[in-house]
């Protein structure tokens, strides 16, 4: 799925920057709700999950 490849594309521009940078960058920030299990598995640090708990906007 495209929302993988993209998880993927932003781990590894992540990986890059700390090679680069010498930075810890703890952090990936990435998914939500309904793509959370991808996000995690791809290395996302946080997610968002609100619509999970409190369920849909409106």
């Amino acid at each position: 799925k495209e929302v993988r490849k993209a998880f993927a594309l932003l781990r590894s521009i992540c990986e890059a920057s700390r090679e680069r940078t010498g930075l810890p960058l703890p952090e990936l920030s990435m998914g939500m709700s309904g793509d959370f299990a991808w996000a995690i598995a791809e290395g996302s640090t946080m997610v968002r999950i609100g619509s999970s708990i409190f369920g849909p906007r409106g």
